[in-house]
């Protein structure tokens, strides 16, 4: 039987949905796939509460995806929420308000369930011997391959090993785009010290990884989330941004260095002025790419494969394995 399901995920930076028809545990037709940036965590990693701008300008995107989903028909949604949401001391009348827009309660992530969708998401769709992915259109991963998937997020990053679908071992660090711009670059465009800072307090949650998980243990590095897509445009040299020519690219170590330099050394207007770049992510770009940057340089990781599908992804999976209802 085909359901026809909705997934929301309320991050840091970005607010997304995801609606696709699924049946027997796999998509066989997506219908939307939308992201508009709205920083519900600016602030966050300071204050310890919600912007209340911030807050509205996501209640008010969730509103229009809610309509969306009424539009076609969606059967069932699930709303997560990550890394802000788990640090704001204020999260309940964000909860509140996604009750009252959807219908559903928002699940608050923790950062080994946020690992584990994102894991699910960068690994499904694919089939074996390196095949097309359904949804894009590009190429499947490569079946049971021991995996390391990176997702770099607004408020934390995941690492991820696992082998063809099932991950093994996983660690969340309170490291993304936005908390480490909001931390470390104040100027524009941001000062060598800034730089060598935000490397520093990097290398410094790194430092953690060990003791979880070996990322040499991995034949493939897969990254996911806007910082890596992005990235990968930016080096693919893309006059738009482009799905279809980014899902799969492969990204050298030179490639990822070489992009993260002419980032920090560009202007926020000069970052925006960029083809590929999505409004809102021109002043956090920089800090992503260098946390990039300074992840493949600690674990001396060759190449990093981009995916375009991830968290939402694996969070629409995981509502189809449920129950009806919602």
């Amino acid at each position: 039987m085909t359901e026809r399901l909705a997934a929301l995920d309320v991050g840091t930076n970005s607010t997304r949905l995801l609606v696709a028809d699924v049946a027997d545990g796999a998509v066989v037709a997506e219908l939307t796939r939308e992201m508009v940036i709205t920083r519900l965590g600016k602030g966050v990693d300071r204050t310890g509460r919600f912007d209340p701008a911030a807050l509205a300008r996501t209640l008010e995107v969730l509103a229009g995806y809610a309509e969306k989903c009424r539009r076609l028909g969606v059967e069932r949604r699930r709303l997560v929420a990550t890394s802000a949401t788990r640090d704001a001391a204020d999260r309940q009348v964000f909860l509140d308000g996604v009750r009252d827009l959807l219908g559903v309660e928002a699940e608050v992530l923790t950062g080994r369930a946020e690992a584990a969708a994102a894991y699910r998401g960068a690994t499904a769709g694919g089939v074996r011997s390196g095949g097309a992915d359904p949804r894009t259109g590009g190429p499947g991963p490569d079946g049971d391959q021991a995996t390391l998937v990176v997702d770099i997020g607004g408020g934390s990053t995941e690492l991820i090993l696992g082998d063809g679908g099932t991950a093994r071992a996983m660690v969340s660090l309170d490291i993304g785009c936005v908390r480490l711009f909001e931390r470390h670059l104040h100027s524009d465009p941001p000062a060598a010290a800034e730089v060598a800072a935000l490397r520093a307090d990097v290398a410094a949650h790194l430092a953690r990884v060990a003791g979880v998980l070996d990322p040499a243990a991995a034949e493939r590095v897969v990254g996911v989330a806007g910082t890596v897509t992005t990235v990968a445009a930016i080096a693919l040299g893309l006059d738009t941004y482009d799905p279809r020519r980014i899902h799969r690219a492969a990204l050298d170590a030179a490639d990822i260095t070489a992009t993260a330099g002419k980032l920090a050394a560009m202007t926020v207007a000069e970052r925006a002025a960029l083809p590929v770049m999505a409004k809102g992510r021109e002043d956090v770009i920089a800090a992503g790419a260098l946390l990039l940057d300074q992840l493949v340089e600690t674990f001396q990781i060759r190449q990093v494969i981009a995916s375009e599908t991830d968290i939402l992804d694996g969070v629409l999976l995981g509502l189809a394995d449920g129950p009806p209802g919602g």
